[in-house]
């Protein structure tokens, strides 16, 4: 298939830095990066980001990097985390990105795999030693050989000091140019979350990283106008395509804030005019609520993109009040990135009841489970193929061989039906299926018919154990001033003439739901502490 994807223009012979040596090119004075640190901003032009990723990349080789080796970069949103990602290409070394709440246990297992030689990190970040937990895991793990921390730490080196000190001389940075990573070679290897078991390090080569940042910007129309900005990490995969890869393929401007706060983060994108915006609809809600309190100028805002749960109808229609902004929604995983998305020629509320069509380069069908495709309407197993797949999983490639079909069909682990419009609804994930008696109970599909319901701000429905059926669904819900009883949620959903077998049994009343760093929520923490 790579010939196809190279004859198709998914694939090229450039990287990421072929990109930036354009941007730099054409306006070396833009902003590349506005970082803010404790609230604090940094701006790095393109000519000031390249000439960093040339000082790192040197002082990376001087560390013992070398071609393939992953440097593991445990670091909130910043300009040294995006830099070092350009370096390690720039030296033909892989990024190993790691969202900063992972600790020890899953920390040692992603080095220990990779046999990562180099670890940067934050000294101390939000409370937390990294200094601390990094000396630990280096002492059991042997390959593991420098500990590189911003603000230093024992027995550490100091990041200015290690990697932006010592200046390169013309013969170091002349080598860099034969060193480089070559398209088709790892680019990044980004770990899925391991809530369910061992976590999985996801490869990409800079042409599937390149093929879903492309496809991504050309449906919604982006260019190189655009100031981007995001809540999650950079470290996560949507952080990483959508506030790193995709605004630097552009040559636009990305704003990075390293701690969740809306009003904050109102100020940020009033102050530089942000345009794009993605996170999951509970950053949408946190925005739509801030600015209700506070009104900012946020007329530069146009696209907030958004995936990994349901969006309620009335969160679309108040992003367009509110906000003043257009909600597309998107479906995507760390191995593919954004596969699904509405589009602007759709209705604006269609962001309410689908996850999109598939991006250019990427192909998706719904199928059962000896492969034939669904009648439409029905929900199957959502399998996709295409430029943005990743090549595999690091170490455990029968891992991975077991996901894919013989002809590149990649099983998602999602459940999905046709949203009669040519894209997908996704119903649920294949290991959430709540399965009350005979019959599976659809928890997506609840959930978004619940976020219609007035007094319902934020709701997960997972199963409880049940000595009848098996299981039976509940309903996990965030409410506002006026909690719903659960026949008030039985009447909602009659009104919506769902069945009742797919009504929830069970109502529970939350002040938040437990969430991933990038917003998903951890289901598998609501089923343990139900059973408890």
């Amino acid at each position: 298939m790579s010939e196809v994807f190279r004859t198709s223009g998914w694939w090229r012979e450039e990287t990421i830095l072929d990109d930036l040596r354009r941007a730099v090119a054409r306006h070396p004075d833009r902003a590349a990066l506005v970082c803010y640190r404790d609230g604090e901003p940094e701006t790095l032009s393109y000519a000031e980001l390249a000439e960093r990723v040339d000082r790192i990349a040197v002082n990376l080789r001087r560390l013992g990097v070398r071609r393939g080796d992953v440097v593991t970069l445990q670091l909130p949103n910043s300009w040294p985390l995006v830099a070092l990602c350009l370096a390690c290409a720039r030296i033909g070394a892989v990024a190993g990105p790691v969202v900063p709440v992972m600790r020890r246990r899953e920390v040692e297992f992603m080095t220990r795999l990779t046999a990562s030689a180099v670890y940067v990190a934050a000294g101390e970040f939000r409370g937390f030693s990294y200094a601390r937990m990094s000396a630990e895991i280096a002492a059991d793990v042997p390959t593991l050989r420098h500990r590189v921390l911003i603000g230093g730490g024992p027995g550490a080196l100091d990041f200015d000091a290690a990697l932006l000190g010592p200046a390169p001389d013309a013969s170091e940075l002349a080598s860099l140019d034969g060193l480089e990573a070559r398209p088709d070679e790892a680019a990044q290897i980004m770990f899925t979350s391991g809530t369910t078991g061992e976590p999985k390090g996801v490869v990409h080569s800079h042409n599937t990283l390149y093929a879903m940042n492309r496809a991504q910007a050309d449906v919604l129309g982006l260019g190189g106008d655009e100031v981007t900005a995001m809540g999650s990490p950079t470290t996560h995969q949507a952080g990483y395509t959508w506030n790193f890869v995709m605004p630097l393929l552009l040559g636009a401007t990305s704003v990075h804030v390293d701690a969740w706060d809306p009003h904050a983060m109102l100020d940020v994108l009033a102050a530089h005019r942000v345009t794009f915006f993605m996170g999951a609809p509970t950053f949408l809600s946190d925005l739509i609520a801030a600015q209700r309190a506070a009104p900012r100028d946020l007329s530069g805002l146009r696209t907030f993109a958004t995936g990994s749960a349901p969006i309620a109808p009335l969160l679309v229609e108040d992003a367009r009040q509110v906000l003043g902004c257009r909600v597309y929604a998107l479906w995507g995983m760390t191995e593919n990135g954004c596969v699904t998305i509405t589009r602007p020629e759709d209705p604006p509320l269609r962001a309410a009841e689908s996850d999109g069509t598939p991006v250019p380069g990427m192909e998706v069908r719904v199928v059962d489970k000896k492969g034939v495709p669904v009648p439409a309407g029905e929900a199957g197993l959502l399998q996709v193929r295409g430029a943005a797949q990743c090549l595999g999983y690091f170490r455990r490639q029968d891992v991975y061989a077991a996901c894919v079909t013989d002809d590149g069909w990649f099983d998602t682990g999602d459940l999905a039906r046709d949203d009669g419009h040519g894209g997908i609804r996704i119903t649920g994930r294949v290991k959430d299926v709540i399965m009350r008696g005979a019959e599976n109970v659809p928890a997506v599909e609840v959930e978004a018919a619940l976020l219609r319901h007035p007094a319902v701000k934020d709701v997960a429905v997972v199963g409880y154990p049940d000595d009848r059926l098996g299981e039976r669904a509940c309903a996990v819900v965030v409410a506002g001033d006026d909690p719903p009883v659960l026949a008030d949620l039985q009447e909602h959903l009659a009104a919506l003439e769902m069945t009742k077998r797919y009504w929830p049994e069970r109502l529970e009343i939350v002040a938040a739901l437990p969430r991933t760093p990038s917003g998903k929520i951890q289901k598998f923490a609501l089923r343990e502490w139900l059973r408890a």
